[in-house]
């Protein structure tokens, strides 16, 4: 419904402050001076989406032949329309110029050609990872970004999500957006048009049992205000849907209440090695996969085909006191991620902490552990026998593991639980080349468009480094459409 009166208009309403709401914000104002207003969910000071707690890196790809040809084989048999892997390929290749031509200073990571997530696909050669100024990781691309916004005469009003999209029912037009603020809605004309960067559903557990199979839960590693909010009102809307069941993930990592993300492991990151015995178990008590193997956000390669890791809940990480001994649990540098970047939780040098916090658990044996997390005592007590002559012998037979290859010693031993954990959903409505979010025909949605990890063009397969590209290409490929639409009123 129409409301009879607009708390607040302009000619542009991007729900979201991120990655993509920043480069379609940016790029709408600069047009001609377009009148901008950005609606964002979270409190003043915790902005910025996934953009701001990622490792701050961006993709700018060197040809645009060679990287509509990984995009390709990036989607696999989840096809993206031709026209679509065309503009985002030639867009992708503009990243740098554009942050450049605003003041912005591109610097290239080091150690490439590690950052192509896939070398064995076409055109794979084409993925050049970058960064804002002297170095990478700590929110400092983000400040960039950020501050292109705030030295323009651009509002963003916290604290108010989007809830509904107000469409006009003879045209199909949305004309503007009700949110809440205050308790209370909050009326926002769009004179013409609105962007949707309000990110994907990592958080909406009932969204995650419903598009992401063999998921009873998951929790997210990256902003905790991603609900899904704008899958929900574009669906209202008439939005068709598209890679709901893509995701960046899943790992396993600790999440507890107090938290409302997830901390990572130090013992389960590939590359890092510390002393002492370490197993991953699940409701069964047994071993279920290699706890140190590189994912590829995610994905491992299984029966020549690539799937999501596969994980059983509940699922504990069992380890010796060798390891609980051997320094913190958790890496709280604070480069990546909610938790270290936004919470600072000051986790304990010795684990004493999380120990008395009930974090970690603590008994004897095995078995006694076992009867403490709610598993079989004898099978608890089988799989760490079993694990401790593999390692004894220096050979994970059974699922290949390379590293940590130490066996449990005696007690005492210990556990945390662990529970499925993503960076971020890609799925969400489906956009086309213009940007514009469309029907299940393929029709527009009049004034309706959006950008970034909100129906994110990867189907299967994820380039790291590419959804802040994609946040920034199509967020100028929005920002620029929306500002040539003609106003409404």
């Amino acid at each position: 419904m129409i409301p009879k009166k607009w708390d607040k208009e302009a000619d542009v309403v991007i729900v979201g402050f991120g990655g993509a709401g920043a480069a379609s914000a940016v790029t709408a104002f600069d047009l001609g001076g377009a009148d901008v207003l950005i609606l964002e969910k979270a409190p003043e000071g915790k902005e910025g989406g996934n953009t701001r707690i990622a490792a701050q890196g961006y993709l700018n790809t060197s040809s645009a032949e060679k990287a509509a040809a990984y995009l390709k084989a990036l989607c696999g048999p989840r096809t993206v329309p031709d026209e679509m892997i065309r503009v985002w390929a030639e867009e992708m290749c503009l990243n740098n110029d554009w942050l450049a031509g605003l003041g912005g200073d591109p610097q290239e990571h080091q150690h490439q050609p590690e950052g192509i997530e896939f070398p064995d696909l076409p055109g794979s050669d084409c993925v050049h990872k970058f960064h804002d100024g002297p170095t990478y990781g700590y929110s400092l691309t983000w400040k960039r970004f950020e501050s292109l916004v705030k030295e323009r005469p651009i509002p963003i009003i916290y604290e108010t999500p989007a809830r509904e999209l107000i469409q006009d029912r003879t045209t199909r037009d949305i004309l503007g957006v009700r949110a809440e603020n205050g308790g209370k809605s909050f009326f926002v004309k769009a004179r013409k048009a609105v962007i949707l960067t309000c990110g994907g559903f990592e958080n909406n557990q009932e969204m995650i049992r419903k598009y992401l199979p063999g998921l009873p839960y998951c929790y997210a590693s990256g902003t905790p205000y991603n609900e899904g909010d704008g899958i929900s009102m574009a669906l209202a809307v008439g939005a068709d849907l598209w890679h709901m069941d893509n995701y960046a993930g899943p790992s396993m990592a600790l999440k507890v209440p107090e938290i409302p993300t997830t901390f990572s492991m130090q013992a389960l990151h590939f590359s890092k090695v510390m002393p002492g015995g370490m197993i991953v178990v699940g409701p069964d008590a047994r071993r279920f996969a290699d706890e140190k193997f590189k994912t590829r956000h995610g994905k491992v390669l299984l029966n020549g085909a690539w799937r999501p890791l596969p994980i059983q809940c509940p699922m504990y990480m069992v380890f010796d006191q060798t390891m609980m001994a051997a320094g913190p649990l958790y890496n709280k540098t604070p480069n990546r991620g909610w938790t270290a970047v936004i919470e600072r939780y000051d986790w304990s040098d010795d684990n004493s902490a999380e120990l008395e916090k009930g974090w970690i658990k603590r008994a004897d044996t095995p078995g006694a552990l076992a009867k403490i997390i709610g598993l079989d005592p004898e099978a608890l007590t089988e799989t760490v026998e079993h694990w401790n002559a593999l390692a004894e012998a220096g050979k994970d037979t059974d699922f290949g593991r390379a590293l940590m290859l130490a066996p449990l010693k005696e007690g005492p031993c210990y556990a945390v639980e662990l529970s499925p954990s993503m960076i971020n959903t890609q799925g969400g409505p489906r956009r086309n080349e213009k940007g514009q979010i469309v029907q299940p025909d393929g029709t527009p949605i009049p004034r309706l468009y959006s950008a970034g990890e909100l129906g994110s063009i990867y189907s299967y397969l994820y380039q790291g480094t590419g959804n802040i590209g994609e946040c920034l290409a199509f967020g100028r490929i929005s920002g620029r459409n929306a500002t040539a639409e003609t106003p409404w009123s």
